[in-house]
């Protein structure tokens, strides 16, 4: 879809209403260049527009296809280019990109938007108040484009940021963040640097061009400021590693007191247990109802001997077994490590050398 399309001669539009597509060709020829703006166009559409400025069919098969990364190609001659910029927005906690092809000829300049973070009409009326600049060419269009989009990253490198900061402060005060959140953050800032970071090869590329020395300066201006975002989202990607790393570091923590307590709590059920056992043992003992024990068994020392003795000497079995355990296992140890060289060995006397 055509969204607007005009002349632009001596710095000045030459209509307000928008041009149809073949006076546009025609006219351009004439003097002045033309800026015809499309959004989503269709493959008919483009095709129209390829006939009537005579584009490579190359350069109008990448503007029908979503790119991962900017870049600038040539095509033909050193007047016509293709430039695709990454456009992005930052929308309800999620990075919304869009991608603008840039068309730019000696005497025209084709724009076609995809996606809902492209807007351009900002940079149509800044670069219509500044005629200087606009008289300068297709050229000046080229810089207003890039400074709109680079700048349009400022807003969302500060939203990221501030979501940035809060998982941080959740992380390093104690608590446990949502680790999808972290994860999530992160594939937004990596997906971000991949618009961003390789635009630095396509500036240069601008900026090594041969435009007019007025636009030089401002070139440069907007591949600093290019500069200064993709350092920032290269922090950003590094801070989020960071906090997911520190993060796992706090749920190992939590896990790491979940089980102290569970131990702490199984160590009370087994004090519990170990003071109730002997009472266990004499209730059990003392209810069996066979006759030698009902008719034996009358006095309080007959009591306390087959009661406190018999619930004796099972222990006195046990302790001997473990402490037999044990010392097993401790020969053991020292013989392995006398075996790996770390235990000590009775040293042997040196025979004395015959004289």
């Amino acid at each position: 879809m055509i969204i607007d399309c005009a002349l632009y001669k001596n710095g000045q539009r030459q209509h307000e209403e928008r041009m149809p597509l073949e006076d546009a060709a025609r006219r351009c020829t004439e003097g002045g260049f033309v800026w015809l703006g499309m959004f989503e166009p269709d493959q008919a559409e483009l095709e129209e527009v390829r006939v009537a400025f005579g584009l490579h069919e190359l350069a109008v098969e990448d503007a029908q296809s979503f790119h991962l990364r900017p870049k600038v190609e040539q095509y033909g001659d050193d007047d016509f280019h293709l430039v695709i910029l990454r456009t992005a927005r930052y929308d309800n906690g999620s990075v919304d990109f869009g991608e603008i092809s840039v068309f730019i000829g000696s005497n025209f300049v084709i724009t076609v938007r995809q996606g809902v973070a492209s807007e351009l009409h900002g940079a149509r009326e800044r670069l219509e108040q500044r005629p200087k600049l606009l008289a300068l060419g297709t050229q000046s269009v080229l810089w207003a484009i890039l400074d709109q989009v680079i700048d349009s990253y400022t807003p969302v490198v500060a939203d990221l940021e501030h979501d940035i900061d809060a998982v941080e402060a959740m992380v390093f005060s104690g608590a446990v963040a949502p680790t999808e959140r972290i994860y999530f953050l992160r594939r937004e800032v990596t997906d971000f640097w991949r618009a961003v970071h390789p635009l630095l090869a396509a500036t240069a590329i601008i900026e090594r061009g041969r435009w007019a020395d007025e636009l030089t300066p401002y070139f440069r201006d907007v591949n600093d400021h290019l500069v200064l975002v993709n350092e920032e989202v290269s922090a950003q990607r590094d801070l989020l590693a960071t906090i997911l790393e520190a993060n796992m570091a706090v749920i190992s923590v939590e896990q790491t007191k979940v089980s102290v307590r569970q131990s702490a709590f199984m160590e009370q059920l087994t004090i519990m247990s170990t003071v109730f056992l002997p009472l266990t043992f004499v209730t059990g003992f003392f209810g069996q109802n066979f006759g030698w024990l009902v008719d034996n068994i009358a006095s309080p020392w007959e009591f306390v001997l087959f009661g406190i003795g018999g619930l004796l000497l099972p222990c006195m079995a046990l302790y001997m077994w473990f402490r037999a355990k044990t010392a097993k296992r401790k020969l053991e140890e020292q013989a392995t490590a006398i075996a790996q060289g770390r235990g000590s060995s009775p040293s042997i006397p040196s025979r004395a050398k015959p004289a």
